[in-house]
């Protein structure tokens, strides 16, 4: 009686095995590779530059002093962590409270040395800023709570 109960529980065991893998397989192979992105900080970007072909998302504060608008449909300016300073150009409508000093997340690819943004998050109201360049500002030492 004990040898049918650790064999089955050891087809149990190989079941649930080999299900997770079919179902890792079949997720690495079928989601398109866009349809993942990953985060990055500008210090990040800095140290590693990723492929022109990767998609990613950055994050951190707009540089004071390097926001420019009005040359074309492309709107310039520069993300920091305070530790690096990566330069984004993105065509297309700002958020309203986007502006220099605030935090940032933009999705797109880095090519030439310039972030390429193809779509651009800012804060939805004055206190709020994603978690993720919350804690690159801190992994930096720059972070300043807004509360106090």
């Amino acid at each position: 009686m004990k040898s049918l109960k650790k064999t089955r529980r050891i087809q149990v065991i190989l079941l649930t095995a080999a299900s997770l893998l079919v179902s890792f397989g079949i997720f690495y192979f079928l989601v398109p590779e866009d349809a993942i992105n990953f985060f990055r900080s500008p210090s990040e970007v800095a140290e590693t530059p990723p492929g022109p072909a990767e998609v990613f998302r950055i994050g951190g504060l707009v540089e004071e002093g390097t926001l420019v608008r009005g040359q074309g449909e492309t709107i310039t300016f520069a993300v920091t962590d305070g530790g690096a300073s990566i330069p984004v150009a993105y065509t297309g409508v700002l958020p309203d409270l986007f502006g220099e000093g605030e935090g940032m997340v933009g999705t797109g690819r880095y090519i030439n040395g310039v972030f390429q943004a193809t779509e651009i998050l800012a804060r939805h109201d004055e206190t709020y800023m994603p978690a993720e360049v919350i804690d690159a500002l801190k992994e930096q030492g720059v972070y300043q709570d807004p509360n106090g």
